[in-house]
């Protein structure tokens, strides 16, 4: 077994344990729905409905899903129960947003050196641990990374973040406490374009009250690497934490509305059963999922594979 298929190989035993609360609900609960029917009929479409919303898809992701299977009923003329693993399976892979390959876990686009990643997201979701996990994978792939302790108004992110920098040996530029994120963000930019680093990952403030401020501050961070680097950030990444269901979409509806979120981190879907968010954020805001939390370690924050997800979700 080559790197690559070992790797792989890794990576979908931890998605198939991480996923398995998720999985266990979800199926309980399709188990009773399908129990003594024979064909797909609208008993069963409404306990389905039901099921996606409960399992926290949302009410507009699940719409589509319903009314897919029902345009598939209508055609086919008949539908078995059996077949619906497989159905259900084909539209929710067909909801999720395309993202890049897997087949080099931990690239990064041959177009822009340094790579600038911007990373969003309010306080207690997994911030700036997920940020530790990228630079520990990043650098195990030998690239050079700068991390930028943009999140000044919380002395936990930047004494994390730099205990991140000592474990993995990234960079980690920090002004402390209450500094300007503007100001963390240039020192950033212009260090990891002196290092000549791969990638750049900046840390921003996770609890800007209003929308205003939100997006007065992202604005502005911007507007300085842009100094720098003409065209960063290269990608706004926003994380959520998969494991608050519905507060997660709420948390992206706001995010998404005050900077242009690119791609998206969604942590915590270990232990939780409300796996299905995944599926309902990615369509109702058009952004692939970048990366997925299943576990503690590092190497737990995978690249997030639409295929290997819905495989791994509906295994039983």
């Amino acid at each position: 077994m080559g790197f690559l298929d070992s790797f792989l190989s890794g990576k979908k035993e931890q998605l198939d344990k991480g996923l398995e609360k998720s999985k266990e609900n979800f199926f309980s609960k399709l188990g009773k729905a399908i129990a003594g029917k024979s064909t797909v009929d609208d008993d069963v479409l409404d306990n389905l409905e039901e099921i996606l919303v409960s399992s926290d898809v949302g009410i507009q992701t699940t719409v589509k899903i319903i009314d897919r299977i029902k345009a598939r009923v209508a055609r086919d003329k008949y539908l078995g129960t059996a077949e619906l693993d497989r159905i259900l399976k084909e539209e929710v892979a067909a909801l999720l947003v395309e993202t890049d390959s897997t087949d080099r876990p931990f690239a990064l686009p041959e177009n822009h050196k340094p790579y600038v990643l911007m990373v969003v997201g309010v306080n207690g979701v997994g911030k700036t641990t997920t940020i530790g996990k990228l630079a520990a994978q990043y650098i195990k792939n030998g690239k050079k990374v700068v991390l930028g302790a943009g999140d000044t108004f919380r002395a936990a992110a930047v004494d994390q973040l730099k205990r991140w920098g000592e474990r993995t040996g990234a960079t980690v530029i920090s002004k402390g406490m209450n500094t300007d994120p503007s100001a963390v963000a240039y020192e950033t930019i212009e260090a990891g374009v002196k290092e000549n680093a791969d990638i750049i990952i900046l840390d921003t403030a996770g609890r800007l009250h209003t929308k205003v401020n939100l997006m007065a501050e992202l604005s502005k961070i911007k507007r300085v690497m842009q100094k720098v680097v003409a065209d960063a950030p290269h990608d706004v990444m926003l994380v959520l934490d998969g494991s608050t269901g519905q507060n997660a979409v709420i948390q992206a509806r706001e995010f998404t509305k005050a900077t242009e979120v690119t791609c998206l981190a969604i942590t915590k879907l270990d232990g939780t059963a409300k796996g299905g968010v995944v599926i309902g954020i990615s369509d109702e805001f058009n952004v692939p999922v970048r990366f997925i939390g299943v576990g503690e370690k590092a190497e737990d924050l995978q690249p997030f594979d639409r295929h290997a997800f819905v495989e791994a979700l509906f295994k039983r």
